[in-house]
């Protein structure tokens, strides 16, 4: 059994190295992959690792130092790539697609607790620290922004992790099998565009769009590019929790307010990195993206989902079925309203597929999405996906709060 920390770490570094490496190898391990998702095993090889007895972590900081460091600095990353200008050049119906998916998930969350809520109450008992909708504002999480909004809800609403394993499973697999659904349409968008009666000559129009907008944000980061994107970051991460324990202890000590929500510092730690980013997206510091900046993030993403994995406990999943039923309704009223809201206004299925796994996905599947209809727009997923990044923290707090008033 390994209980060092440093040994751990260094664990977990290599496994997601590793799984990184095989991915970029294309060939056999794409089929592999597109089976077993990369996000799936970055939680689960640290989990049989705790499992079968040879990490412990029992008495280990990684936890504490991720929470601290990793998810602040991942949330100021990804929204500080956000490029609003060009999210607005999209054209009105790419947005309202986008805003149609978060608000289903939004919605959705509620009415699937209120639905299993009729038959198995006991499902969603909205009774103690394991109650099903502070397990579910992960998924919310997840839903609308993506890894580093899921470890927000877990922490802010103080899930015990040992239980989050089921959680994970219905995340992943509900969201998968619906991308399943997704790529086959990718790969023959023509009947859906026609029973939609939308004009995709629009799609074209983008392609070159987003080729140029592209070819003029990339570039080769420099070591001073390197040193500002540390400064900005845990600069930004040093402001979020001078934040977080002025105003926390503040509202803490108001009478009445010791149990709200705003009295949770870990609730301003998020609020504040995520608004830091969103406010430097509308300065020069945004350029730093070219050098990288939601690629840093994404390091720190997977970086957390391994160490929350090591505190996984895998048999869990087989103890709440109907947890899966839940999350296959909440994502079933997603999709019915994409498609209601689609058909209204013509959009084509390239805008109803990425705005849906811009939030349903994020920036993990979201640019693979767009990238099966044309490689030219992948970055189309990115820039939708970094905006689920900046909704993601808001709407899994207010998805989180309306499933907690409807449970049982």
């Amino acid at each position: 059994m390994i209980t060092s920390d440093a040994i751990q770490f260094g664990i977990l570094a290599a496994i997601l190295g590793l799984l990184f490496y095989t991915r970029s190898l294309g060939g056999k391990w794409d089929k592999f992959y597109t089976f077993v998702p990369l996000i799936l095993l970055a939680y689960l090889i640290p989990s049989l690792l705790n499992t079968f007895g040879i990490i412990s972590s029992e008495g280990s900081n990684l936890w504490q130092v991720a929470k601290d460091y990793f998810l602040p600095a991942a949330l100021i990353l990804l929204t500080l790539a956000i490029d609003f200008k060009a999210i607005l050049g999209l054209g009105p119906k790419a947005l309202i697609m986008f805003v149609t998916a978060t608000i289903g998930i939004v919605i959705g969350g509620p009415l699937a607790v209120m639905i299993i809520g009729s038959f198995s109450p006991e499902t969603v008992s909205a009774d103690g620290a394991d109650a099903a909708w502070r397990g579910l504002s992960t998924v919310a999480g997840s839903w609308i922004g993506g890894g580093a909004n899921q470890t927000a809800m877990l922490e802010l609403y103080g899930y015990p992790q040992e239980l989050f394993a089921a959680m994970v499973a219905v995340d992943i697999i509900i969201a998968e099998i619906w991308m399943i659904f997704l790529l086959y349409g990718a790969g023959n968008p023509e009947p859906i565009d026609r029973w939609l009666k939308a004009d995709a000559s629009a799609i074209e129009r983008l392609k070159t769009k987003m080729e140029n907008y592209t070819a003029e944000l990339e570039r080769i980061p420099t070591t001073p590019d390197f040193m500002l994107l540390a400064g900005v970051t845990f600069g930004g991460v040093a402001l979020s929790h001078l934040v977080a324990q002025l105003v926390g202890g503040w509202v803490g000590s108001m009478p009445g307010m010791e149990d709200s929500i705003l009295a949770n510092s870990f609730f301003w730690i998020v609020v504040t990195a995520t608004t830091f980013g969103l406010t430097a997206s509308f300065t020069r510091l945004s350029h730093l993206e070219g050098a990288g900046a939601s690629k840093i993030g994404t390091v720190f993403i997977f970086l957390l989902v391994a160490i929350i994995g090591t505190k996984m406990d895998i048999m869990a999943i087989a103890d709440e079925p109907l947890l899966f039923l839940l999350g296959g309704i909440w994502m079933l009223i997603h999709v019915i309203l994409l498609f209601i809201v689609a058909k209204l206004i013509r959009a084509p299925f390239f805008f109803v597929a990425v705005g849906s796994k811009a939030n349903v996905g994020g920036a993990a599947s979201a640019p693979v999405l767009a990238a099966a209809f044309h490689p030219a727009l992948a970055s189309v997923g990115v820039l939708l996906a970094v905006l689920g990044y900046a909704l993601g923290t808001y709407g899994a707090i207010l998805t989180a709060e309306m499933m907690r008033a409807v449970s049982f």
